[in-house]
């Protein structure tokens, strides 16, 4: 299974009802089959520009982040699902890199034989 990362904005709240709309996010997650790795609260802040949701106009919002590895068809029905959801501000679904790449891909190239430059 691919892993996948849920950029996630709730809208302002109380801590007991955003954990109740993050609670559903990771409940959705888990009923379409996806495994959970993370999930990180990176706190609440302003939003870069006025947002209008389910007939509302949110200015701040709850950040967080959901680590998680799913079926590559999950993506379109849990931002359905998510869409959905009064309390959801924007969700975003992004494909992370499995593994980072192995081998010599930057840095300095091969060293040169000593005697071989023109240096002082």
């Amino acid at each position: 299974m691919p892993r996948y990362e849920l950029a996630l904005i709730v809208k302002a709240m109380q801590r007991a009802d955003t954990a109740a709309a993050l609670r559903r996010t990771v409940e959705a997650l888990l009923e379409r089959g996806a495994v959970v790795r993370d999930v990180e609260n990176l706190g609440e802040r302003l939003l870069p520009y006025r947002v209008s949701k389910h007939s509302a106009l949110h200015t701040r919002g709850a950040y967080f982040t959901v680590d998680f590895y799913a079926a590559p068809d999950i993506a379109t029905d849990l931002l359905d699902h998510l869409g959905r959801d009064v309390d959801v501000v924007r969700p975003t679904v992004l494909k992370k890199e499995s593994a980072a790449p192995r081998g010599p891909c930057c840095g300095p190239g091969p060293s040169r034989p000593q005697g071989t430059g023109t240096g002082t």
